[in-house]
Parts: C-alpha cells; structure tokens; sequence
C-alpha cells in the first residue's frame, strides 16, 4: 500500500487519529509492521530501510544506498545521514512525515474543493445562458405566433378617444299575449276542428279517466242545442259550434264550444245563456239527459264561449247530492277551457318566432 501523493488519506475525518497514531493502518502497515523499518533505522542499517523493504513508498530506492524518492510535495532532500552522521549509514535527523501528509492532504482538499465549487458555479453559468436563451426563444415564437406584438388601436383622425358603443333605451316589446289572439278574428287564424279541439280516445283529469264518443261540427248553431240557446247564440251572431262527449262512471258530459266575431259577443252569450247544449250520442254512447233532469253550465274565454250538459246514462234524475255529476261537468269545463287557451298560446308564439316586417 501506498500513499499515492495527493490522494492520500482517502478518509479526511481520520487525520486527527493518524497524526496521533503514527499514520493510523497505513502508518503500521508501511513502517511498523516490517522488519528494519523506520522505527528500527538506526539499529539495523540500510538494509531493511526506507524504499527496499516490502510495504515501503510504493517504489523501490537506489540499490546502491540511495536516498528514497522524495515525498511528493515536500522539498527535494539531499543525502540521508548516517547513524554517525554525513554518510548514508548517519542517522540525522528525520523529516517530519506527518506535517508534510498533513500538507499534501491540506492541497488535495483544497484542489478538489476549488474543482467542485468551479464546477458548481460553471453549470449555473452555464444553466442561467440556458434559461435565457430559452425565454428568449419562447417569446419570439409567441410574437411570431401573435403576428409580431400586441397590436394598437389606430389613432382618431382627430386624436379624440374611440366612442364608447351605445344602446338603445328603447325596451323591447313584450311577448305577444295568448288571449289576445282567441279574442281577435284577424289574429285567430289557425285551423278549428272538432277533432282539433277534442283529440284523441280518452282524456284524463286530476286522475280521472274518461273516454271520448262522439264529436261534431256544424255552422248551423241553434241545431245543437235545447230550450232557448240557438236563439242566444243566433242573436249574438254564432259562427260555429264545435261539441264532444265523454263517459265516466255512469256519468255522460256534452261539451260544445261556440265561436263569435268578438269576445264582447261572447260574453254577451254567456251571460244570457237559457237552456243548453244538446247532448251528442252515438261512438258507445246512448241517449240520456231526454225528458230528465241534467246539469248545465256555461262559460267563455276570448272569442269562445263554452257550454256542459251532464247527466246520469241510465236516466236518473240529478240532484244536488250527486257530486260525481258535478265534478265530471267540471273536469269537461276546465279541458274546454284550456284547449281554446292552448289555442291562442300556440299561435302567439308562433308569431313571437316570426320575422319582424
């Protein structure tokens, strides 16, 4: 084992112990452990000394009695003494081995910290020109991209700022509103049909079921009806009467619907209603209200005035006590009415929709 100069201790945190001990491991391995070394020079010779006995420098000395090669580092010795002095058999005084492996040491840590701290700042040097070169890069793809910077508003030709857009303080109009297209003739344009206004085979109210019958259609207005309407209706000047049935339980409902020129006439109607709607047999469904008593109602919305006749299908007489009656010639009222309301939303949204002129 050798020192190897510079490289030598290889484990810093140990020289307080080798200079305390003689170089530690080494020290015994290279000095004390063989015969004739340097603890054993002055009584022993030349023989067995610094560079020509096994674990010595690392290299062999001069045959011929040579000094050893000098330590590296320390200053170039001349002839080593003598026990008696002045020859190579003199025993002069002794280098001091541990100052100079203290020295070389002391370099070999300053050296490899001066490589590692240039090191150090050579790769933050080096990362900062990196860094740079990368935001600088970034930037002109994104101006590149951008179309070459941020671009500014051209000046006014008078050098006043650029006007702030204006809005109109003006509210749009509202929607349109259902009622007034079933009030008015020249806006209730949409077809009417009996079918149209009652459709399909049952209607469910509430949870209560009924099936349809029959339904009709006729201009001749005081034909469909009982007592003294048709003569209401034809003074208020009656267009058309539309009417369907349905069965529940026993209980048949004629619903009809007549159509004026104007809400005010069906008002007028409504108001002087006498008598009521005939009933409307046929599709399942056989006479009643003939020659007995039935409940009769009526209504209007719009342009639209609305009529029920309800009444046992076996004949029985109505009275005040069967709520079954009633509540079925309520059901047929509140469908009645929400078919001809249906009627005008329909037809005001589609206008809503519609180009303005």
């Amino acid at each position: 084992m050798s020192f190897g100069g510079p490289q030598w201790p290889q484990e810093p945190q140990r020289q307080g112990q080798q200079g305390q001990q003689g170089y530690g491991e080494q020290g015994r391995e290279a000095y004390g452990q063989q015969p004739g070394g340097h603890g054993q020079q002055g009584q022993q010779g030349q023989g067995q000394g610094y560079g020509q006995g096994a674990g010595g420098y690392g290299y062999p000395g001069p045959q011929g009695g040579g000094a050893p090669a000098p330590f590296p580092g320390a200053p170039a010795p001349g002839p080593f003494p003598g026990p008696q002095g002045g020859g190579p058999q003199g025993g002069g005084p002794t280098p001091d081995w541990s100052a100079l492996a203290d020295a070389s040491a002391s370099r070999a840590r300053r050296k490899r910290l001066l490589t590692i701290g240039g090191g150090v700042l050579a790769a933050l040097v080096v990362g900062a020109v990196v860094a740079t070169a990368v935001v600088a890069t970034g930037k002109e793809d994104d101006t590149a991209k951008n179309g070459g910077g941020t671009p500014t508003a051209p000046a006014s030709p008078t050098g006043s700022p650029t006007p702030e857009p204006t809005f109109s303080s003006v509210a749009p109009p509202p929607p349109p509103n259902p009622k007034d297209y079933i009030s008015d003739p020249k806006k209730d344009r949409a077809p009417l049909t009996a079918e149209g206004l009652f459709p399909g085979r049952k209607l469910t109210m509430d949870g209560r079921p009924y099936t349809k019958g029959a339904t009709s259609a006729t201009a001749n207005c005081a034909a469909v009806t009982q007592g003294g309407l048709g003569a209401v209706l034809k003074k208020n000047g009656c267009q058309k009467v539309l009417r369907a049935t349905y069965v529940r339980d026993g209980v048949a409902v004629t619903v009809g619907v007549a159509v004026f020129p104007s809400e005010a006439a069906a008002l007028k109607a409504k108001n002087q209603a006498t008598g009521g709607i005939a009933p409307l047999t046929g599709a399942g469904v056989g006479d009643f209200c003939r020659a007995t008593v039935c409940l009769r109602r009526s209504n209007a919305i719009g342009r639209y005035a609305y009529f029920t006749q309800a009444g046992f299908t076996n004949g029985k007489k109505v009275t005040t006590a069967d709520r079954g009656v009633f509540r079925s010639s309520d059901d047929l009222g509140t469908f009645a009415f929400n078919q001809i309301y249906a009627r005008g939303k329909s037809q005001a949204s589609a206008a809503a929709g519609a180009p303005r002129q």
